[in-house]
């Protein structure tokens, strides 16, 4: 018996609807049993927290997880010549220097000045701290005057750093503040910026050179 249009899409809407109902009872009986089955998580011992070594690899080898300082996912210092360590070693060198640096007393003498510079500054540095200290045009006004100065430093930012000369080398901008007093009626205050280059050879970082905002190595002020 030949089907109209009409009666053909019936047909196969009924079709359609027989095959969804039967889908879902399979899927309901299939679920009912497996219900009755123990779970793989009760049958299975739970793995262990230890990670085996790879094939062939001694497990002595098999590197432990480091954490890291990263940006975006990436390791910051694996670009740069230094490590977290070296830089805070160095960060404490600069900023211990730059108070002892403008920390003195016209009673203070050149060696004991020098002196409690000397594990801080490299040789040459601190052969052009101690000129620049006893020169007579800086250490007349202090001693007549009986000048006092006290300051610390703050580090603003990374200016440069490199190996090219060897050493690790560190450019800090630092902002030192710094107060004189003295017998003269007024008081002298300011606040300078100085570029302070620290270096390392693989031992304790030491200053290597002192610049005053353009004006080239300075010696103490």
């Amino acid at each position: 018996m030949d089907l109209s249009p009409g009666q053909r899409r019936l047909v196969f809407v009924v079709v359609v609807i027989v095959l969804i109902g039967l889908g879902f009872y399979l899927v309901k009986v299939r679920g009912s049993g497996s219900s009755s089955a123990p779970s793989a998580s009760a049958s299975t011992p739970a793995p262990s927290a230890t990670t085996s070594a790879a094939p062939g690899v001694p497990p002595s080898s098999v590197p432990a997880a480091t954490p890291v300082s990263t940006v975006g996912g990436a390791e910051i210092y694996q670009w740069l010549p230094f490590t977290a360590t070296d830089l805070a070693a160095a960060a404490s060198t600069v900023t211990t220097f730059a108070t002892d640096y403008v920390t003195w007393s016209y009673a203070e003498s050149t060696a004991a000045y020098v002196g409690k510079l000397q594990s801080l500054v490299t040789s040459p540095e601190l052969t052009l701290v101690e000129q620049g200290y006893e020169t007579p045009g800086v250490a007349g006004p202090r001693a007549a005057d009986k000048q006092v100065s006290t300051g610390s430093g703050t580090i603003e930012q990374i200016l440069s750093f490199g190996t090219s000369t060897g050493p690790k080398e560190i450019v800090f901008t630092v902002a030192i503040n710094q107060q004189v007093t003295s017998t003269q009626p007024t008081q002298t205050q300011g606040n300078q910026q100085y570029d302070i280059t620290v270096q390392s050879s693989g031992g304790p970082w030491q200053v290597s050179d002192v610049e005053l905002a353009g004006l080239g190595n300075q010696g103490n002020q």
